[in-house]
């Protein structure tokens, strides 16, 4: 794959997510990298104080270094950031930050070698993936500490996580004949200034949350029709009212799912409830409102994909440096909080679907979905634990940007916590699948008890699949396997291939 710096497009990032990619740097990207490294050099040659380059850091702005300690200044910041504690990032996400960092770095306004970017690529298609611990970032000056222990890995000096297992990084490079990268004028700053780790970990959530709201849409109509509720609420006409795009294309995807049910058809008369409550009717602006959310956190993710933030920056047209905060996080940050917000709703109203299908004054379905209750409890106490679950997320949907802590001695004196503010999607987003577990496993149930009359065929062919994994529960049986085993349908995209099967639907992601 080609690396054109500045031009990520989201299947882009996800290819790389997934592994398996090399990338590949657009030669018209080498003059603009000479142009900056070359004012970088002239600076580090010059008389005048340039931060970051012959200046200490942060607090230490003031020191000025002597031009033989140059090297030493970049190296020895490297070894004092790498503070990071706590269990290492995802392969996926290691992946995400090298090719974030190499793009950045690539434009030509970092001020570092050719062989800076080489050699983040040169580690990235080798599959090699430095340990870089989760915690002890802040989100502004960039992620200092994660992207140190990036780094030290690359100077031979960290770690690699290889199979699981921390190794020795010189060990590693050597094994894979690259040479250790040697770091000059500003490089070090460059490649620890930055916000590609609380990036890569928000797009990490991005991806990982797109099959499972796929599957939400899913499993969500599959209730509507174990509930025999009404598909009046999903009228086209009802949405064009109101204009809001996530919502419009939610109750056209609802419409698609429910279209040829034999179930719906069965009670378009003749039924006296006037009305569905809310975790029926209101799925497309209540999910709608969700999706909206992470098609704009998309957006500026894949923007943020794209930027330069670190500091100071390079202007190679009039040979300017410029210090200035983009390596602050905060869009990151604010993002990160909506798509936690837009998870936690995503669960909180399957949540209540499940309790409708459990209440048999609601559902019309036998209480909590077994024929002999009493004897048998049926999903009753599935569904406490669905209630855990979204409560849980309630807590992690807290907005971590609305929090400062001043760090470097009152220097950085508001920063943005958009690391953390990404890196606790992943716990909610398995906390949502779990609950749409338990939907799926009582939705399909209540399913049963309809028949002969059938569902769609989109909602049959998720039925089936299910039902491949995990028969019908008749009577009480250990619970927990099923779960599992819903779940990993829900995470893997397996239905949400009923969803995309469908000819005509927009994209859940709209391309930006």
């Amino acid at each position: 794959m080609r690396l054109r710096p500045g031009h990520f497009t989201l299947e882009q990032l996800q290819a790389v997510h997934a592994g398996g990619v090399a990338l590949e740097l657009d030669d018209a990207a080498r003059l603009a990298i000479a142009a900056s490294a070359a004012v970088v050099q002239r600076a580090a040659a010059g008389k005048d104080p340039v931060y970051g380059v012959n200046t200490g850091f942060g607090k230490l702005a003031s020191t000025r270094i002597s031009e033989a300690d140059l090297a030493t200044l970049q190296l020895n910041l490297i070894r004092s950031h790498s503070v990071g504690v706590g269990a290492p990032l995802a392969p996926e996400v290691v992946r995400l930050v090298l090719a974030l960092k190499a793009g950045s770095l690539a434009r030509g306004a970092s001020g570092v070698r050719q062989t800076v970017v080489d050699m983040l690529l040169a580690v990235l298609n080798a599959g090699l993936v430095p340990f870089i611990p989760s915690q002890g970032s802040v989100g502004a000056s960039g992620d200092l500490a994660p992207l140190a222990h990036m780094t030290l890995a690359l100077l031979g000096e960290g770690e690699f996580l290889v199979g699981g297992e921390r190794r020795d990084a010189a060990a590693v490079l050597k094994d894979h004949r690259i040479e250790p990268l040697r770091l000059q004028a500003k490089e070090g700053l460059a490649l620890i200034n930055g916000t590609q780790v609380s990036t890569a970990l928000a797009l990490h959530g991005l991806f990982a949350f797109e099959p499972v709201l796929e599957s939400a849409l899913v499993i969500g109509a599959l209730t509507v029709d174990a509930a025999r509720g009404s598909d009046g609420p999903f009228d086209p006409r009802i949405h064009a009212l109101r204009g809001q795009p996530g919502q419009i294309d939610v109750a056209m995807y609802y419409r698609a799912l429910l279209a040829g049910s034999a179930i719906r058809a069965s009670h378009t008369e003749g039924d006296d409830r006037v009305q569905d409550p809310y975790c029926l009717r209101c799925q497309p602006q209540v999910v709608g409102a969700c999706l909206d959310q992470l098609r704009h956190a998309a957006l500026v993710l894949l923007r943020e994909a794209n930027a330069v933030t670190d500091n100071p920056l390079v202007f190679a047209d009039d040979g300017a440096m410029i210090s200035g905060g983009n390596f602050h996080a905060e869009p990151v940050a604010l993002a990160a909080d909506a798509m936690a917000n837009a998870i936690a709703e995503v669960g909180a109203i399957a949540e209540r679907r499940i309790a409708m299908l459990i209440d048999s004054n609601v559902s019309r379905l036998p209480p909590f979905l077994t024929a002999d209750a009493g004897l048998n409890s049926g999903f009753m106490i599935a569904h406490v634990t669905a209630a855990a679950l979204a409560s849980e997320n309630k807590s992690l949907a807290h907005p971590a940007s609305v929090d400062s802590l001043p760090t470097s001695a009152n220097q950085e004196d508001h920063v943005s916590m958009a690391t953390f503010a990404a890196r606790r999607l992943q716990p909610m987003i398995a906390n949502v699948a779990h609950i749409l577990a338990i939907e799926l496993l009582a939705a399909a149930e209540g399913i049963e008890f309809l028949r002969p009359l059938a569902s769609s065929a989109p909602l049959e062919s998720a039925h089936a699949l299910l039902r491949a994994r995990v028969p019908r529960f008749a009577v009480d049986r250990f619970i927990a396997p099923d779960i599992e085993r819903a779940t990993a349908l829900v995470r893997a995209g397996s239905l949400a291939k009923a969803f995309r099967a469908i000819p005509g639907l927009p994209a859940l992601w709209i391309p930006v």
